[in-house]
């Protein structure tokens, strides 16, 4: 059995100011440090033997903060770009909050969480998932079934992606995946690469 760690980067400058972020490449803000270092003491009881993250600053932030609370400074870190955030298009850098007032609740849930709705310039759910899952199948599963534990630091619809992947859900509830902040996902794996069990828990 081994545990698979997915953690949500903390809040960044463009979080905290209701943009939508994508590929540009900010930091954490200070609320962000905060919930980085409170998901690594929900985590101080796992001895992890990789660590995973995207190519963006507010994800490696995120996983060294976590890294220095937990003691494992010297956990091996892969960085790929498969494991990055969403390319929001058009929308990145616009407020979502003043787009949603202009397209209405309905439209605003597409662009935002459905599967499969396109954005220009941009990506969707679904073509995250075309590069997240088979990186993760073929460089993380591996590790998994031979009882390696692994932490993941990235992003709520790279993490939402594999989620999907994980858990099997559908096209149509994959819209319901919320992913904070900060929040905390821990899987035990059986040595087929099955889920045993699951806890979440949110700073």
């Amino acid at each position: 059995m081994s545990y698979l760690v997915l953690i949500r980067h903390g809040e960044s400058e463009w979080n905290a100011k209701g943009l939508w972020t994508g590929l540009t490449d900010v930091s954490l803000s200070e609320k962000g440090k905060e919930q980085a270092k409170t998901a690594g003491d929900k985590i101080k009881k796992i001895n992890f033997d990789f660590s995973f993250s995207s190519n963006l600053k507010r994800a490696n932030e995120t996983l060294e903060i976590i890294k220095q609370t937990i003691n494992q400074n010297n956990l091996p870190t892969i960085n790929n770009s498969a494991l990055n955030e969403r390319d929001y298009g058009e929308f990145t850098g616009k407020n979502k909050w003043e787009i949603k007032e202009k397209i209405g609740d309905e439209e605003f849930l597409k662009i935002r969480r459905s599967w499969d709705h396109p954005i220009k310039n941009g990506e969707s759910l679904k073509n995250v998932y075309d590069r997240v899952v088979p990186y993760y199948l073929e460089n993380i599963l591996p590790k998994l079934k031979e009882e390696k534990n692994i932490l993941i630091a990235a992003h709520g619809n790279s993490l939402r992606a594999l989620i999907k992947r994980l858990e099997n859900i559908s096209d149509e509830q994959i819209p319901h995946l919320e992913i904070s902040t900060g929040e905390v996902y821990i899987y035990n794996i059986g040595k087929n690469g099955e889920i045993i069990s699951k806890e979440i828990k949110k700073v």
